[in-house]
């Protein structure tokens, strides 16, 4: 356990280009693991999360191996090809790659237990695994519906129409991924957009994707996948992580005198929500270059710091920036005035109880906050506020590094209790802010 201590920073000036963005590594390595062929993939994110993922599609038969240039080869099994693990698949911590590959199982007919570390295993699955149960997989579960799970996939799947109860990226793409190795059309309605990197990748690896408006429903989509495809090996670039990048972004928003460029950053608008309300809230960001790459919009980020006022943001944007709420609450703190957050249901069942951790962290730093089941308001004082406090990080690394930026700036250092998770999305992030004016360092205990 690495306790860290993060101080008032010096003005923090230059360029920096954060780790790959964690949800399209991912969605590479598996897309990878069951096209034809060799896929290539450069700026992959080489976290433990995405690290899991690379040993369960080893695992499932495919093969994957990190080049000298750093650049990572897949050489998949096909449509339907993988191949029954021999041993449990290990998720770690992370959600994403647990469920994804849940929906990739759940159409192979063979049998694979899931197993996570001690956060990701009282997390919910039930949500996923409700429609790949009417796709003909079969599941055992430890009370909660949580993992460690058993999937027997099923022998002659059937595609299905589902209609998600909620917005969530994680479940769409389990029930894409799952109609994958499914005869005819399956589709997927979402009540309201979420991240669309799954259907943006399955079309560059040449699978027939579909997305329509739905009738009669403002704002959801109908997407509908053509089952047996054969996927062909494609190169992949991944950006840098919109939220990775929220930390040195709102850091240098909030450290006075303070000017840095984040380079090559995925903006997809589906997950550009907290640019947005940062611009609202009066935050000074600039998008350069912007340009394509794999299919994803691309950009630099331009930050400088800026007086920043409260809003109220709408639970409609949540999906757009649900993993982005923790660095929001404390730029938040920093503002002239009252931010209200809404729709935050969602960060009750993250890597922890994220929304209880928001409040307990900004009321130990001396911010005054109020919660609800599903809302959040803050406070803030104008400038910075007290710090001065030990957080728990509760194994969330985004909890763990939005308070180490709220020490930044803070009266007082701001210490967590705990930074081991941080390298699940964002490793060496301690030395890239220093490295940009931060001071951040192990703190002894006692």
């Amino acid at each position: 356990m690495t306790a860290l201590i993060s101080r008032p920073a010096r003005p923090l000036t230059g360029a920096a280009a954060v780790p790959g963005d964690k949800s399209i590594s991912h969605r590479a390595l598996i897309l990878g693991a069951l096209a034809v062929g060799e896929t290539r993939i450069a700026g992959l994110l080489a976290s433990a999360d995405v690290l899991a993922t690379v040993a369960a599609v080893k695992a499932l038969g495919a093969q994957a191996e990190q080049g000298e240039n750093g650049d990572w080869r897949v050489y998949g099994r096909g449509v339907g090809g993988l191949a029954e693990p021999q041993g449990v698949l290990d998720m770690g911590n992370s959600g994403t790659a647990a469920r994804l590959l849940i929906g990739v199982v759940a159409t192979h007919p063979f049998t694979a237990t899931f197993a996570g570390d001690k956060s990701l295993s009282v997390r919910p699955m039930e949500r996923v695994m409700t429609p790949l149960r009417q796709m003909g997989a079969q599941f055992t579960t430890r009370s909660g519906d949580c993992l460690p799970i058993t999937i027997t996939g099923a022998p002659s799947p059937v595609p299905i129409v589902y209609e998600l109860p909620v917005a969530s990226a994680q479940i769409k793409s389990a029930v894409l991924l799952a109609g994958l190795n499914t005869p005819g059309r399956t589709t997927v309605i979402e009540p309201q957009p979420t991240r669309d990197h799954t259907e943006r990748m399955l079309g560059h690896f040449d699978a027939e994707v579909v997305i329509m408006e739905k009738p009669g429903a403002p704002g959801a989509k109908e997407i509908t996948l053509t089952g047996q495809p054969e996927l062909t090996g494609a190169e992949v670039r991944v950006p840098g992580d919109i939220s990775s990048a929220a930390f040195p972004l709102v850091a240098a928003l909030l450290v006075p005198d303070s000017k840095i460029t984040l380079t090559g950053v995925g903006v997809n608008p589906l997950r550009s929500g907290l640019i947005e309300t940062l611009r609202e809230m009066g935050a000074a960001i600039s998008i350069d270059n912007p340009r394509n790459e794999g299919g994803e919009p691309v950009a630099d980020l331009t930050v400088v710091t800026s007086g920043l006022k409260g809003v109220t943001v709408s639970g409609a944007r949540a999906p757009r920036m649900i993993d982005e709420y923790p660095i929001l609450a404390v730029a938040a703190a920093y503002a002239q005035g009252v931010t209200r957050l809404e729709g935050l249901a969602e960060l009750r069942v993250k890597e922890s109880d994220r929304l209880d951790a928001i409040v307990r962290g900004l009321t130990a730093a001396g911010i005054e906050v109020e919660a609800s089941d599903d809302a959040l308001t803050v406070k803030g004082g104008g400038g910075p506020p007290p710090g001065g406090a030990r957080i728990e990080a509760r194994l969330d690394h985004r909890i763990a590094m939005a308070f180490l930026v709220l020490g930044m700036a803070a009266e007082a250092p701001v210490e967590i209790d705990n930074a081991t998770t941080i390298d699940t999305s964002f490793p060496g992030f301690a030395d890239l802010m220093n490295g940009l004016g931060a001071a951040v360092a192990a703190q002894k205990e006692g």
